[in-house]
């Protein structure tokens, strides 16, 4: 089979591999469609995401749609056919943490193109029959793929308790920013309010959900919010955010930003707010799978660069073309 495989820094070689055989429980999925994520493109440019560093040749890519072509043992043959979207984890069963339910915080976890772990930019991948989640035809590969960050934004708004009537500021009008709004939008909040200094991206953010679009210098005159998610990773937009949220108020950081960060820690006592991160994700699919298939939320619409996989280098640098929301790796696109 093909493989994108970064192989240093900057550089991406079409490599051919075996394809891998499924093991008891796992399914071998044919990968149709692969959004890039930016930590794709940090593994890309950087070669490391904080304490995690590409040492050895890696395939990247962990937001994939594909169809089940096999199955391990212990897994039922009539799932063959089925197209699925990947939740891309492989969580030790038997740690603390997956027994209690937060398995996306298994110490022993193995997450797609995370070091050493190979992602999903080649033609067949396997994973837990658990993880290969059934989507109807009325999702698209492409919706299909983008509904593992659409996990990561059910996984922070369920943190930052949105609801019928909630009123929101998001900090970021990248992609996790724009799924946040419109998933927000979805579980019934009201007032969904987002920052960017960017012109283009801020006015992408009423068409996937936002009610109020605004440059970082207006934040200090919003009214007092229910949540504030933060997917900048800009320490001012974090500390100018959370001073918006009304006391006893949900903060959510779920941007990538540097390791320290100065916080506000009176207005965090005195106001009592409750602040927490996001990592991933656990038991987000079935609420993704149904937003996407009830027209709730906008997916495809989302895509603002198609690519195949021999163009996977063009689709990771495409986050810096002007406008840019999700570039999407059409891997089935040129199969042979």
């Amino acid at each position: 089979m093909r493989a994108a495989v970064l192989t240093e820094p900057g550089r991406i070689a079409v490599e051919d591999r075996p394809v891998p055989t499924p093991a008891a429980g796992d399914v071998l999925v044919e990968v149709t469609a692969v959004g890039v994520c930016g930590s794709d493109a940090h593994y890309y440019r950087e070669g490391r995401i904080g304490d995690f560093v590409v040492e050895a040749p890696l395939v990247l890519g962990h937001e994939a749609a594909g169809r089940i072509v096999a199955v391990g043992a212990g897994v039922d043959g009539g799932r063959v056919g089925e197209r699925v979207s990947i939740e891309p984890q492989r969580p030790d069963p038997s740690s603390a943490e997956t027994l209690r339910g937060d398995y996306n915080l298994c110490p022993h976890m193995r997450f797609y193109a995370t070091p050493p772990v190979d992602g999903a930019l080649c033609d067949y991948v396997t994973i837990g029959s658990a993880f290969a989640h059934p989507v109807p035809d009325s999702v698209s590969d492409t919706a299909a793929a983008l509904l593992e960050p659409t996990s990561v934004a059910v996984a922070t708004l369920r943190k930052a308790g949105v609801g019928a009537g909630s009123s929101l500021l998001i900090a970021g009008a990248g992609p996790i920013g724009l799924m946040c709004a419109q998933v927000a939008r979805a579980m019934g909040a009201t007032r969904i309010v987002v920052s960017d200094p960017d012109d283009r991206r801020r006015g992408n953010a009423p068409r996937f959900g936002a009610t109020e679009a605004i440059a970082p210098d207006a934040v200090r005159e919003v009214d007092p919010v229910d949540a504030f998610v933060d997917a900048s990773g800009a320490p001012p937009a974090i500390v100018d955010g959370m001073r918006r949220v009304r006391p006893a108020g949900r903060v959510v950081l779920v941007g990538m930003g540097p390791d320290t960060v100065a916080l506000p820690l009176g207005v965090i006592q005195n106001r009592e707010l409750v602040v927490t991160g996001v990592f991933r994700y656990a038991n987000t699919w079935p609420a993704a799978i149904a937003l996407a298939a009830s027209g709730r939320i906008d997916l495809d619409g989302m895509v603002t660069g198609r690519f195949r996989l021999a163009e996977t280098a063009q689709a990771l640098d495409a986050d810096r073309v002007p406008g840019s929301i999700k570039a999407v790796i059409d891997v089935a696109g040129d199969r042979g």
